[in-house]
This record gives C-alpha cells, sequence and structure tokens, in this order.
C-alpha cells in the first residue's frame, strides 16, 4: 500500500521535495486505515529518509565496487536528505555522481530522470551503452530502462525487502530484462571482486 501511494504523490507532485512526499504518505495511509495523527508525527515521518540505516553489507560493497566502476546514483529523495544519508549510514561511500530528483524535477520512473543521467554522463564521455543500472526496485528502475533501451541490468533482489513487481509476471509480459540477479549488494561485490581477478 505504501509503494503505491508513495508512486501516486510522486506524479501528483513532482515538485515537492522527498518529506514533504512522504508526509503526504503518511496522511493518506492514515486516512485509508481510519486513523488520526499528529502534525509532528507526520512532519516527522517526513524527515527520517536521511536517517535510515544501510544494510550492513552496503558501505563495504560500495568500496569493492569503487575500485572497478565509476558510481553514481539516482535518487527520489531531495538534496538535503541524501546529504544527510552520505553524512551517515553511507558515510566513506564515493559517489562519482549523485542525481535527484529535487535537481531533476520529477520523480522516478519519470524517463526525464534516467534521460537526464544520459546527457550528463555524455558531458564526462560515458555513452548510454556503457551505463549499468544496480538496482532493488524492479518495476521503477529496472522497468523503466528496459523500456528506454538501456543494458540489462543488475538486480538486487534482498528478500525480505522487495520493491515493485514480480520477477517472473514483468519478464513474461515482455516489461524486463535483467542481466544478472544477485541476493544482495555485497554478494554482487564479491563476484565483482572475484572476475577482475581471473583477468
Amino acid at each position: 500500500m505504501n509503494a503505491a501511494i508513495e508512486k501516486a504523490v510522486e506524479h501528483e507532485h513532482s515538485d515537492w521535495k522527498y518529506p514533504l512526499i512522504l508526509e503526504e504518505v503518511y496522511a493518506r495511509i492514515a486516512k485509508e486505515l481510519g486513523l488520526q495523527f499528529d502534525r509532528d508525527e507526520q512532519i516527522s515521518y517526513g524527515r527520517q529518509i536521511g536517517d535510515w540505516p544501510a544494510f550492513p553489507d552496503t558501505v563495504a560493497a560500495m568500496e569493492i565496487l569503487a575500485k572497478h566502476y565509476k558510481l553514481f546514483v539516482l535518487s527520489n529523495v531531495d538534496e538535503e536528505s541524501f546529504g544527510r544519508t552520505c553524512a551517515g549510514p553511507l558515510k566513506g561511500v564515493h559517489w562519482d555522481g549523485i542525481y535527484t530528483a529535487e535537481q531533476i524535477g520529477s520523480y522516478k520512473p519519470d524517463p526525464r530522470n534516467y534521460e537526464y543521467v544520459v546527457d550528463r554522463f555524455q558531458e564526462i564521455g560515458i555513452s548510454k551503452g556503457e551505463i549499468v543500472m544496480v538496482a532493488q526496485s524492479l518495476d521503477i528502475d529496472h522497468v523503466t530502462c528496459t523500456a528506454l533501451g538501456f543494458k540489462p541490468g543488475v538486480w538486487i533482489e534482498r528478500k525480505g525487502a522487495i520493491m515493485g513487481g514480480n520477477r517472473k509476471e514483468l519478464e513474461d509480459q515482455g516489461l524486463l530484462e535483467l542481466g544478472a540477479a544477485y541476493a544482495s549488494l555485497g554478494e554482487f561485490a564479491t563476484a565483482v571482486e572475484k572476475a577482475f581477478a581471473h583477468e
């Protein structure tokens, strides 16, 4: 329910910063459940994104991947929230570029977000054919990248934290093409390290 409501709010209010999106999501969920809510709690919910913990393997995995690839993030959050994430849960992770919904003016899965990245990459000599999406969200990131003709991406499945869609159903509908799938970012980083070790 939360994901569907969030997508609707992002579509309706693409000019809102992410904390405001979450505040509205909170209000709509409360309304659907017939619950009263406190305005301070609603604001707190909207502001918590920068404090969400990273998965335990994320920082170490990113350090491995940074040895072999340029790393960019395309995020639906705002500048301030992602800055807090980088200073806290993702401290130590190197990014070669950070692109947010606030910068772009729309939320994923709007094609403009991905096209924005392609344009920025071309400015630094990286072609669309060299871009590989590594993400957990099937119906937002991977389906959109498939539709836009990107290389098949890497799905980080993370059982128990599923985001957006059923792999088999999406593949059967021709909406999804993946290059690889791993249970975690750490597993993917280990596979990358092994591959480079054999070169």
